[in-house]
């Protein structure tokens, strides 16, 4: 049944395609959630379910999905909690979750939901481009729909992840799938048409006009810049899922709905595991500085 919440066409918004960097992105993005956060609770809160753990707008769930393994008796970080839904999840399976967020308002929310189901998801205000946390500190890092299509320095943020990651700990995430960039973001006929190129990786950036700030920021890369950004970071890709819209499922979500999901995939989710160090090479002596 569609959400009564989620109507179209949607308010128009000034759309602009250039150049944002981390601090703009950041900037915009923090403030966009903590005005938006309220409405997002009230539309998708049901759906998402208080300890509920949803990979994308679809309804895949991660007990379907099983991309975090057995997360028993491990420490796990989600980036991008939100409300906590997925990291309260965590814990009912015996998870030692906790909660990052570039949003105040959307921790309030996860507060809020703490008290009301007595699953307390420890959770920080803070940035996919510095985690404050220790060096191998997690088993699990995750981000569902979170901070990563947001973020400017991806660099910056994956090799963050793969500093409070233990050897051998798990990464996963779900984005917007990749190939969406190329169409508008429109639920109905209209978003089946693609208008740009897929390999156009100029940000997508809305300005408010009447202050002129920043109110928006999306980051666009391609299946092969995750493939190539986790490698570099000593990630081994093993799941790489694009989920297929249910054929009970008729809500609509922004610009996921039916008349998209069946044609074309909406969520990229992708799962890898952080490599053990590089061995010093055999042979090699410690080097001495020159006298």
């Amino acid at each position: 049944m569609q959400d009564p919440g989620q109507q179209w066409p949607q308010p128009p918004v000034t759309a602009h395609r250039r150049a944002a960097d981390e601090s703009e992105s950041r900037s915009a993005n923090g403030a966009d959630w903590d005005r938006y956060a309220d409405e997002y609770q009230a539309t998708h809160g049901e759906f998402l379910g208080d300890a509920g753990f949803l990979w994308g707008p679809e309804g895949l769930t991660e007990a379907e999905a099983g991309v975090l393994g057995d997360v028993a008796g491990r420490d796990v970080l989600e980036v991008g909690s939100g409300a906590g839904q997925c990291s309260r999840w965590v814990r009912s399976q015996g998870g030692r979750s906790f909660g990052l967020d570039l949003s105040y308002r959307q921790l309030q929310h996860s507060r809020r939901i703490d008290e009301m189901t007595g699953i307390v998801v420890p959770s920080v205000l803070g940035t996919a481009t510095h985690l404050p946390f220790a060096d191998d500190s997690f088993d699990v890092v995750f981000s569902s729909f979170g901070a990563l299509q947001f973020v400017a320095d991806i660099d910056t943020a994956v090799r963050e992840t793969s500093r409070v990651l233990r050897p051998g700990g798990r990464f996963a995430f779900s984005i917007t799938h990749p190939t969406r960039w190329m169409f508008p973001d429109d639920p109905g006929e209209d978003g089946l048409t693609a208008t740009q190129s897929y390999w156009d990786r100029t940000p997508y950036v809305e300005v408010d006009d009447e202050t002129g700030t920043t109110s928006y920021v999306e980051h666009h890369r391609t299946l092969g810049d995750w493939v190539h950004l986790l490698a570099s970071h000593r990630f081994h890709l093993t799941t790489l899922l694009e989920p297929e819209w249910p054929e009970d499922h008729d809500r609509l979500w922004g610009g996921w709905s039916r008349v998209r999901g069946t044609l074309t995939p909406g969520t990229a989710l992708f799962g890898a595991d952080l490599l053990d160090p590089p061995p010093a090479s055999a042979g090699t002596r410690p080097a001495v500085a020159p006298r």
